[in-house]
Parts: structure tokens; C-alpha cells; sequence
């Protein structure tokens, strides 16, 4: 077993440098042609700026890593109990996507600093962890890079993992190599959790059961706190959305997604002629592709939000595509009814939790995979509804929009048990303090 730990790291190097050959040529080539992974290039190869040390005064020091927009998310009562119990902390918050980089410095005020996650190699690694020199690291969810975990245990930075979650395809891919995973977990000082579900999976992987702890998922604190009239009345103003309109919103929509929508809302019209649309692609790149679609099936009213919020005057459009970045949350308060994408197609779904903060009913599809749990919790209270066409959705909008009162009440049920299933981020905050506890960081 010894030499299999000994050897585990150079196969999994060697397969890296192999993998890069072919890798970073398609990347340079797509950072060419569409700009794509030009921010942060240097720091992703470990080059963090020279004045990053200097700004970071307080102790002790704690990196966060999230590493896109729905990590932010989680992230963000995270940083805020953190900031609560330790005033004097200072918070390193990293990403890996650009778009994870803009939601995290507009949403994450409290962090003293953002830089971009370092790829796992093994010099870019040493450099990043070198200059942050992290009293503790925080992993957000679970991506598990060996080199970058393997060299905070040489340099005694403990490691938590917070909001941690197995969805079943994750869990089936780690499940496959096991034997190299078990090593990995086992240096975690703490992994959180969100359910007992994902608990039982990270056990199976071989992670020390006195290491897990259930602790909830942060992102239901985030949401309990975002949804306000003022957020409400910002987004009616930016999209010309009138109080009382009546709005379908199909937010994270997937290829193969929109066309049912469009077909949905066409059908609605002969009963609600004034409805209007908006269409959130779960991928911006992807709306001059929705857009066609859209215009191909005859809805001609369509535009964009860049083009409503650059200024342009509004005509008679009813169908908004949103081709900006971390809005969603705030779009869903003006829903009447919300469809959540990747579940018509079998995506593993989306966050379902943002519209029913909202006290909104959601629709989605058979495809729920990665959020079995908040499915669940939201069918318990009548704000879920399960379909498996466009068929299916049209019915469930048309009779759901017949009774008001009762879409009323199940929305609130639905946004009552949001709200109370917060207090996660406390949770984690406390494994953390924990380790540095531990380390004597801080004493108390």
C-alpha cells in the first residue's frame, strides 16, 4: 500500500502532461479565436500578483475556492458568517471560471482579494500556495485536484470541504478509482455536506466517517436573504416589466430546451395574449443560436437584455433573451410561473431553489438528478411540479394560472421552507474554525 501511495502521484502527473499535449493547443486555440480564458491567464499557471501579500493583513488567512457562479452562490454566507465570528480574518476568494471571477467580485464585497485557481501542476501549485500562504483552504462543493490538495498537506494547510455533494454521476466516475480517491479524502480535516445522501457516498469512497459532518446547503442562507422588493422593482425598471404582467421565465435552458418552451408560449397565447417570455440559456454563447430559433418559430417581438439595457428603446417585444451573466435569481421574482432547465434533457437539472425563494412554483423536467434532495423538499410543499414534455408543462402552466390562490399558497409554502432550512453557512463556518483551532491559529 505504501508504494501504491508513493507511486499514485507520478501516474497521475504523467497522465496530466499527457492530457496537456492535447489540451492546452485547443485552449490556446479558443483563447485565440473567441477570448475566452484570457483573464487570470498568468495566475492560472501560479503567477499571482506581486502586491497580492500586501493586502492581505489580517490572520488568520483563509482561502476559499468556488469555482463558477453556482459556487459563488454558496459561497457568499459562507464568507459573510465568516467575517462575523472572525472580524479580523483575512479571505483569499479564488475561481476558475471568468464568469464565477465577475459574480464573486460583485456579489462577495467582504473578501480582501480575488485571484483565479491555479491549473494542477505541480509548479503553478507551489507557486499560488507560496505566496497566499493560507492558514486553512476551503473547497466549495467538490472538485478535487491531487496536486493542489497533496500540496497543502506538505505544507500543513488543513483542508475543508464546504457545501460538499456527489451527484450520482459524479459519484459513479470517483467510485471508479476508488483506491486513489480514498488517499485524497482522508487528508481532509473536514468535509461538510450537504446531505445525508452525499455523507453516505463520500463514506463509500472511503473518506473517515469522523471527518463528515451533514451540514445543509449554505445556498438556501443565500437565498432566504437576496429575494427583496428592491431587487424586484430593479429588474421590472431594467426589463420594462410592468407590476401585475404576466411573465413565464424559462431559466438554465439546455439546447433542445427552448424549442419546447417556444411551443409552450405559443400555446398559451390565445389565452394570454399579453404573457410575456424570457429565456435564460444556462450558456450566454449560446443566444444568437436562441434567438434564430425563436425568430424560425415565428416569434418576431424577441430581444435581448444587452440590447434593452444598452439603452435601446423599448418596442413591443414580449420575448427577452438574457445574455448576461447572474441575473437569474433576480429575473425570477418577476415570474408568474418558471420552468427550470437540463431536466427536459438529461442534464441532471439546475438549481430550483432560486425561483422557489421567490415564493414561485417551478416546473422541471424527469431529469433531476443532481438535486434529488431540493426536489423533494419543494415537492413536499406543492412548489415543485414534475413534467415529461411540452404537453405536460402547457396543462400544468394553464391550470396552475386557473386558480390564483392556490398558485398563491403553494409558492409561499414552497418559499417558507427555503427560508427555514438556512443556517448551513454557521455550520461550516464552525469546521473551519475548528481546524484553526487545531493549527492554534486562534485560541478560544
Amino acid at each position: 500500500m505504501a508504494i501504491s501511495k508513493k507511486v499514485m502521484p507520478i501516474l497521475y502527473n504523467i497522465l496530466l502532461w499527457i492530457a496537456a499535449l492535447f489540451l492546452v493547443p485547443w485552449y490556446a486555440a479558443k483563447m485565440l479565436v473567441t477570448g475566452k480564458y484570457r483573464q487570470g491567464f498568468r495566475q492560472r499557471f501560479g503567477f499571482l500578483p506581486a502586491n497580492l501579500p500586501a493586502g492581505l493583513t489580517g490572520r488568520p488567512r483563509i482561502w476559499l475556492h468556488a469555482v463558477s457562479v453556482g459556487e459563488v452562490t454558496a459561497a457568499a454566507p459562507v464568507v459573510a458568517a465568516v467575517k462575523q465570528r472572525l472580524p479580523g480574518v483575512s479571505i483569499i476568494l479564488s475561481t476558475t471560471t471568468d464568469t464565477g471571477q465577475e459574480m464573486a467580485r460583485r456579489m462577495i464585497a467582504a473578501a480582501d482579494a480575488f485571484i483565479y485557481y491555479p491549473l494542477d501542476l505541480s509548479g503553478a501549485v507551489r507557486r499560488a500556495i507560496k505566496v497566499v500562504r493560507p492558514d486553512v483552504f476551503v473547497l466549495m462543493e467538490t472538485e478535487l485536484w491531487p496536486n493542489f490538495l497533496r500540496y497543502c498537506r506538505t505544507r500543513d494547510v488543513p483542508v475543508v470541504m464546504a457545501n460538499g455533494r456527489l451527484s450520482p454521476r459524479s459519484f459513479r466516475k470517483y467510485a471508479l478509482t476508488r483506491f486513489f480517491w480514498k488517499g485524497i479524502l482522508s487528508a481532509f480535516a473536514g468535509i461538510g455536506v450537504i446531505s445525508r445522501l452525499d455523507a453516505e457516498r463520500f463514506l463509500r469512497l472511503g473518506a473517515p466517517a469522523a471527518k463528515v459532518k451533514v451540514c445543509g446547503n449554505a445556498k438556501y442562507d443565500s437565498l432566504a436573504s437576496q429575494s427583496s422588493a428592491i431587487l424586484l422593482e430593479e429588474m421590472r425598471t431594467r426589463l420594462g416589466i410592468r407590476p401585475g404582467e404576466l411573465v413565464l421565465v424559462a431559466g438554465s435552458t439546455h439546447e433542445g430546451e427552448e424549442a419546447i418552451i417556444i411551443d409552450v408560449y405559443k400555446e398559451l397565447l390565445p389565452s394570454y395574449p399579453d404573457c410575456k417570455l424570457i429565456i435564460v440559456p444556462r450558456h450566454v454563447e449560446r443566444t444568437p443560436a436562441v434567438l434564430h430559433l425563436a425568430r424560425e418559430n415565428g416569434l418576431a417581438d424577441v430581444v435581448t437584455m444587452t440590447e434593452i439595457t444598452g439603452g435601446r428603446e423599448r418596442r413591443a417585444e414580449r420575448v427577452v433573451i438574457v445574455d448576461v451573466i447572474g441575473e437569474l435569481f433576480k429575473i425570477y421574482g418577476l415570474a408568474a410561473v418558471v420552468f427550470c432547465g437540463g431536466s427536459l434533457v438529461p442534464k441532471g437539472g439546475q438549481n430550483i431553489l432560486e425561483a422557489a425563494a421567490w415564493g414561485k412554483i417551478v416546473f422541471y423536467g424527469p431529469h433531476m438528478d443532481d438535486f434529488r434532495e431540493e426536489k423533494a423538499l419543494l415537492e413536499s410543499a406543492g412548489a415543485g411540479i414534475t413534467v415529461r414534455d411540452g404537453g405536460e408543462l402547457r396543462d400544468g402552466i394553464l391550470q396552475l394560472l386557473a386558480d390564483p390562490a392556490a398558485m398563491d399558497r403553494r409558492g409561499e409554502a414552497g418559499r417558507r421552507l427555503v427560508a427555514a432550512n438556512g443556517g448551513a453557512a454557521a455550520c461550516y463556518v464552525e469546521l473551519i474554525i475548528d481546524c484553526l483551532r487545531q493549527k492554534e491559529v486562534i485560541i478560544g
